[in-house]
């Protein structure tokens, strides 16, 4: 259980609708995920929900106010007189976001959560308000707005509520509440004594369908948590000593998971900057292919074998096609066209303009990901998932293809908009690619030309290492005939490309704790607008820090790796969650929230630790 108080200073105030028109959102550590495995919310310690695409991750965002101001969307419960303290928390595996407020008048909890899915399209969000003690004024302010802000709805007041419609959108708000009209904003007024209980039940629906049937919020509760309950209970191999930080990861991925297709969202947000006031800001709610081996061996090594399943068969439809129309991500479903384009409407998280939807990065070629799909696939296959001819078909066309490709240069993991080059990190995935194959042969009996194969992975082995390598400085580079290093070339000794005591490796662990390390958190790369077509500057990336400490396990340095495990654990929010970066200076989390793939590292890094053969060893082990 994790548990935060804000002593010693004043707690988020809320504001009205006009005095928070100007108001910058709350830092991204203050805010919190509750979700249903189709889409999710982020609720901020002051009590607004700021961000909520209604029904789906991808779909425009109903509250939208996280990346402009409170006209753009959003729905705020909270004490109207001053806030002395905050605590918050999820109850024990779940879900379920509770925040507690105390002011002089006393104290009530705000419940916040996502029942599942209910079948028929219908997604609701219920805030449930308990008085604890004393009296306390609260206040509720409800802006509803559809596509990302720019649509104000028709309300209709009802017996039991409000209606919000415009276009196919529908929103339904029940509760107990007085309500009020006021500039564009329902808003109510109430006292809540100790011992109340009050219910605020907001459902989305087709407006072109019949109006969702009113459900009991307690009975809803109940259900969710016994939903995350009962997933959580499914886990295996939980270390005691980190149960609590693995766990929290684990529903954060699940909640992350669109149910449905099995496909796992980097993240429920769009354009939280990498820097604050920067351009580096993209949509990352779509599903990454490079993510597909790390987040196998997360869900495989933590007892999640149906999730692990439903993400590979995920993984094989949206692959399906012409390889070389492979795309490094997809839509929730395996949709292809994620056309980028900018709201001007929206003034952006702290002026990071442009506010991006959609990722124009799905069109780039980046050779890793075949190295990243074949990998998963043989990972999959390493821990006996059933698979029939046609995954060793697609795997076999994947590498065929990448045969007469590899050579050519690419945009790289980090998805680079400058221009292409011969990334050492892509050349090493193409090797990975052909290695498993060479493995699916040898190890597990499938047919192919495997002298073939062999060749080709030697080939791309010495080319690496002549092209990919400065003898001088005793270190793979980022690219081919580059002086610089690249946080991606920590994934060297974890593919099993080269084993972790090379001296080559060695100085390439060596080179990135030098050169790319801030204050104990590792960089991606030195970010320059000759390099990645961008102004320069970004935080620390998470994940990055994550493969530093799992290379020291594979060198035998456990107590090193274990001490940035722990610091990388002190980063978390109070409620355990972790962004794309991390800004140590600062020390602010930055980027979209909460990120699969940071929370995939810590998963992987607390069973490298944890076990003999922990994923990092298991994946190292194959060559």
């Amino acid at each position: 259980m994790v548990e935060s108080t804000t002593r010693g200073q004043p707690a988020p105030q809320p504001q009205t609708v006009t005095e928070a028109a100007s108001v910058a959102a709350l830092p991204i550590e203050d805010y919190a995920l509750i979700g249903n495995t189709v889409t999710a919310a982020l609720v901020g310690r002051n009590g607004s929900i700021d961000w909520l695409s209604f029904p789906r991750f991808d779909s425009p965002a109903c509250f939208a106010s996280l990346l402009g101001n409170a006209r753009n969307g959003r729905w705020l419960i909270a004490p109207r007189e001053p806030v002395r303290q905050v605590t918050r928390r999820y109850r024990p595996d779940t879900l379920v976001l509770e925040t507690h407020f105390r002011t002089a008048g006393g104290e009530v909890i705000l419940t916040d959560f996502m029942p599942p899915p209910r079948g028929d399209g219908v997604v609701e969000l219920i805030r449930i308000i308990d008085g604890m003690q004393g009296s306390v004024e609260m206040g509720m302010e409800a802006v509803f707005r559809f596509d990302y802000g720019s649509i104000v709805p028709w309300v209709t007041r009802r017996d039991f509520g409000i209606d919000a419609i415009a276009g196919p959108d529908a929103l339904q708000l029940r509760t107990a509440l007085p309500l009020e009209g006021r500039d564009e904003t329902t808003v109510s007024a109430f006292t809540v004594q100790a011992g109340d209980s009050i219910s605020c039940t907001l459902a989305w629906f087709r407006s072109h369908r019949p109006e969702p049937d009113a459900r009991d919020p307690a009975t809803a509760l109940d259900a969710t948590e016994r939903f995350w309950r009962d997933w959580a209970g499914q886990a295996t191999d939980m270390t005691d000593h980190w149960r609590e930080p693995v766990m929290r990861s684990l529903l954060t991925l699940k909640a992350l998971t669109f149910s449905p297709t099995g496909g796992i969202v980097a993240a429920p947000t769009t354009s939280l900057p990498e820097v604050l006031g920067g351009v580096r800001n993209w949509d990352y709610r779509y599903c990454w292919l490079r993510d597909a081996t790390f987040t196998l061996y997360a869900l495989l090594h933590s007892g999640y074998r149906k999730e692990a399943e439903d993400w590979r068969e995920w993984l094989l439809r949206a692959v399906a096609g012409r390889p070389s129309a492979l795309q490094i991500m997809y839509g929730l479903a395996g949709e292809r066209r994620l056309w980028e384009q900018d709201l001007p409407w929206l003034d952006g998280y702290a002026a990071s303009r442009p506010v991006r939807i959609g990722n124009a990065a799905h069109q780039q070629l980046q050779l890793d990901v075949y190295g990243e799909v074949i990998d998963a696939l043989h990972a999959a296959r390493d821990h006996h998932i059933e698979t029939d001819d046609n995954t060793w078909e697609v795997q076999r066309k994947l590498l065929e293809f990448l045969e007469g490709e590899w050579r050519h240069a690419d945009s790289g993991i980090w998805e680079m908009r400058g221009r292409k080059r011969h990334y050492t990190h892509s050349a090493v995935m193409a090797w990975v690619a052909a290695d498993r194959a060479v493995q699916a042969v040898e190890r597990f009996g499938l047919d192919g030309p495997v002298d073939q194969w062999r060749a080709l992975r030697s080939d791309i082995h010495d080319e690496v290492c002549r092209r990919g390598y400065d003898s001088d400085r005793n270190c793979f580079v980022q690219f081919f005939g580059g002086k610089t290093v690249d946080a991606a070339l920590l994934q060297i000794p974890q593919v099993g490309f080269l084993p972790a005591t090379d001296k080559r490796v060695i100085g390439t662990i060596e080179a990135v704790q030098r050169e790319l390390m801030v204050d104990g958190f590792v960089r991606r790369y030195s970010t320059h607008e000759d390099i990645d077509g961008l102004p320069p500057g970004e935080g620390s990336f998470i994940i990055c820090s994550f493969w530093l400490a799992d290379d020291l396990v594979l060198l035998g340095r456990t107590r090193e790796a274990r001490h940035m495990f722990e610091r990388l654990l002190a980063i978390r929010n109070d409620v355990g969650l972790l962004a794309e970066q991390y800004d140590p200076r600062a020390k602010r989390l930055l980027g979209n929230f909460p990120q699969a793939f940071s929370h995939v590292g810590l998963i992987n890094t607390a069973h490298n630790l944890s076990h003999v053969r922990g994923p990092a060893k298991r994946r190292s082990g194959h060559h």
